[in-house]
């Protein structure tokens, strides 16, 4: 059995897998976010610590077999571990206490750091060697922040006594007793302190940020073992902890994109799309990041990266302040009502237009429309307006790799709209696969133990157990894609400030 820890900026779930790579149980425990000014956020790591062994212990409880097995055969449970990227903890080595709240990924309190940097015309070299825009939503900035406003910290830090790391560093310390100081290279990649080429930590990006080199931990492969623990006494037996990556490289994980060219879309208020470019670094198109994917079996993948800001929150917006559906679900009637869109296109930059296109003054519009114009319309085409974004980043993406697209797996509430669905496969000219996985992110964070483990002897036999739900083939004629493709950039483009 494998425990899975899914440590996210909302809560902590702790779930039971089997070597089949089967969800068998789930807990899933909240901890408090904090705001203590405009634009920061917060959270208490020895809370989410004390969740992650209280919720373990909660699982355990309810499944003694396991705790008996454990008894019979010390290697019988092993833990793996994913979790929200960039948030960052700053703890004395000593003391074991943090020297404040974690800084969460949301917080721009790094703001002020960041805009210097990039006055200072460092942005070029920082992506050249991170692979990241120089930002607040990385780990580095906050963590310079840290130093520099709690009392006595840049001290401490120069006199060797801080550690840092982002989450799953932080609970690995903890788990291990304060033996092993280790992080993965996912994770590490998302500092802005790590060299991505070499996958190592950068002299220079860390000068940059001022961190001093012992504060931290050695960087491993996604698939090793980074330690053992007993989980404070709660087990028989120590057990290896196995299998580390960040959250959404545990869901493109997850969905076993191994190959070069496999992408994930994950649909929900926004949509966060990741491409595996496989093992040679490309700059990412601009406004878009190169992260490493994952590292396993002796190889390095990479992956491009980018968020969308408004998919499902458009339906929303449709229902709660139009008031033009009931339900999210009507929007798909409505969309099969009628054989087109009619010309309507509908362009969701309520927060601006984010990648590809990267106009933060451009402001929501629905453009296209006649007397003819029906409400089936324009829910229509807030529909396809969903499938025309995510295939503009996946061009880019493709495109500045110079990859072919081989498929998409996707998941999120979305997917469960067949329309919407198929439509994205007409526009990718691709398959849109949907696979049986209910927690994406943390069968990454398995699959990467079986793999430390030696259960699966590499990528390829994990990715036999794949289990899919369903797929749409591309079935609209390529010359009507290209016109309504065109009809939407014709759309953009009247939106762009």
């Amino acid at each position: 059995m494998i425990l899975a820890i899914d440590q996210s900026t909302s809560g902590t779930k702790v779930m039971l897998f089997n070597e089949k790579l089967e969800m068998l149980k789930r807990i899933n425990k909240a901890h408090q976010q904090y705001y203590p000014q405009p634009g920061w956020v917060e959270h208490d790591a020895d809370e989410i610590y004390r969740n992650v062994v209280e919720g373990i212990q909660e699982l355990l409880t309810d499944s003694p077999e396991v705790v008996e097995a454990l008894r019979k055969d010390p290697t019988s449970l092993s833990l793996s571990i994913t979790n929200q990227r960039e948030t960052v903890v700053v703890w004395n080595k000593t003391s074991g206490k943090p020297i404040a709240h974690a800084v969460v990924w949301q917080c721009l309190r790094g703001t002020e750091y960041c805009n210097a940097l990039k006055a200072a015309g460092k942005g070029p070299m920082v992506q050249e060697k991170s692979g990241l825009i120089i930002d607040p939503y990385f780990s580095a900035s906050g963590a310079e922040w840290l130093l520099d406003h709690v009392e006595g910290a840049r001290e401490s830090a120069q006199r060797g006594e801080l550690l840092m790391g982002t989450m799953e560093c932080w609970l690995i310390w903890k788990l291990t007793g304060g033996r092993r100081h280790v992080t993965d290279v996912t994770n590490a990649s998302r500092t802005l302190l790590m060299n991505i080429h070499t996958l190592q930590w950068d002299k220079e990006l860390m000068q940059l940020f001022s961190i001093p080199a012992s504060m931290l931990p050695e960087i491993l492969p996604c698939d090793s073992v980074f330690g053992e623990t007993d989980i404070e006494g709660l087990l028989p037996h120590p057990i290896q902890i196995a299998g580390v990556l960040g959250d959404s490289h545990g869901a493109l994980a997850g969905q076993m994109c191994f190959d070069a060219g496999l992408g994930k879309a994950t649909y929900g208020t926004g949509s966060s799309v990741m491409v595996n470019i496989g093992e040679q670094y490309s700059t990412a198109p601009q406004g878009l990041v190169t992260s490493v994917a994952f590292a396993a079996a002796g190889k390095c993948f990479y992956a491009f990266e980018g968020n969308i800001h408004c998919t499902g929150a458009t339906l929303k917006w449709l229902q709660e302040q139009m008031q033009l559906i009931q339900s999210p679900a009507e929007v798909e009637e409505a969309a099969l009502s009628v054989k087109d869109n009619g010309g309507v296109y509908f362009v969701p930059a309520f927060a601006g237009l984010g990648a590809p296109w990267w106009d933060a003054d451009a402001r929501a519009a629905i453009v296209g429309m006649s007397l003819a114009t029906t409400r089936a319309h324009i829910l229509r085409a807030a529909l396809e307006s969903i499938g025309y974004q995510v295939n503009d980043l996946i061009q880019a993406m493709t495109q500045q790799a110079g990859i072919a697209l081989k498929e998409i797996r996707v998941d999120g509430g979305p997917t469960r709209n067949a329309t919407l669905m198929q439509f994205q496969a007409d526009l990718l000219g691709v398959p849109v696969n949907c696979s049986d996985v209910e927690e994406a992110s943390a069968l990454g964070a398995v699959v990467m133990n079986v793999l430390a483990r030696g259960v699966y002897a590499n990528m390829e036999e994990v990715a036999k157990l794949r289990r899919s739900r369903w797929t749409r083939q591309p079935q609209a004629d390529q010359t009507h894609i290209q016109q309504w493709v065109e009809g939407w950039h014709h759309a953009i483009h009247q939106v762009k400030s």
